[in-house]
């Protein structure tokens, strides 16, 4: 039986599959300012053949000053429809690295209900680096319609996570770096505090994969049961500001765990509001 979780796929395997009908692949790569790489630029140079091209700031809620924010199930469906994408289809997700932005394309369209979900193990690099073919030309396909579905519940909003951290209902994942959960550095957004909410446990992101892949299923249950959760018990995810948070989502739904949620504002509204408890130094239970 394969230790690979069952929401990734190889690139042996989808390039075996290129040109299926019901076949989608998505271009979801998404990067910080100091990872210093640009994703349109990048779609534009060379994409995996039919790929479309999916812009999480763009495909969002924009009546928030808050970055990528998780949008109507109307404004997604439509978005997607454009693209060529059904609920039904076989959706492969892909970024850069492998295992940074795609999870969070991966969530989100779980999330609005499309039903087969995976995200590409390598990325794209690992598919350039394989010598995988490319295009340049950028696909026009024919509408769809996506038929959404949306999980409410997989999504935790502001008002809801104060009430979780206050009675401790849910468990905490943040997927920041340990320096920043700690506040041993600053925070890259200005104007936030450093810290983490009272009671999380950090995952930092990185730690679930190896060479852009996803770590196989056995060692993703180790890392989520050593950083202190239990897996009988529901978890919010969060991180800076709602993409990578979508890595420990994988994680734990690699795994079983299905009593997820994702905390679509993160730190980056947690850390700028005044009444949000905020702690510092390494996880407690206080």
């Amino acid at each position: 039986m394969s230790q690979s979780s069952r929401f990734v796929v190889s690139s042996e395997w989808l390039e075996r599959e290129l040109g299926a009908p019901d076949l989608r692949i998505v271009d979801a790569s998404f990067y910080l300012p100091a990872q210093k790489r640009d994703a349109d630029a990048e779609y534009a140079a060379g994409h995996i053949p039919g790929a479309v091209r999916f812009d999480h700031d763009v495909v969002a809620d924009h009546s928030t000053e808050l970055p990528h924010m998780v949008p109507s199930p109307e404004v997604f469906a439509e978005a997607v429809g454009r693209m060529g994408i059904r609920e039904k289809d076989r959706i492969v997700i892909y970024d850069g690295p492998g295992i940074f932005s795609a999870p969070r394309g991966w969530w989100l369209f779980r999330t609005m209900g499309a039903q087969n979900v995976f995200v590409l193990d390598g990325g794209l690099d690992g598919w350039k680096a394989e010598g995988r073919p490319l295009e340049t030309e950028i696909p026009s396909p024919a509408p769809a319609e996506f038929t959404p579905s949306f999980k409410p519940e997989k999504v935790v909003d502001i008002e809801a996570m104060k009430a979780i951290v206050d009675g401790r209902t849910s468990q905490v994942a943040d997927a920041r770096s340990a320096a920043r959960f700690t506040a041993a550095e600053p925070e890259p957004r200005q104007g936030l505090r450093c810290g983490h909410m009272p009671g999380a446990r950090n995952l930092p992101s990185s730690i679930f994969s190896a060479d852009g892949k996803l770590k196989p299923v056995p060692e993703l249950r180790t890392l989520l049961q050593d950083a202190g959760l239990d897996l009988d018990r529901p978890v919010v995810t969060s991180c800076g500001s709602g993409v990578t948070a979508a890595i420990i989502a994988l994680a734990l739904e690699s795994v079983g765990h299905e009593d997820n949620a994702l905390y679509d504002g993160s730190w980056t509204e947690w850390g700028a509001r005044s009444d949000t408890p905020v702690v510092t130094g390494p996880a407690t239970d206080d």
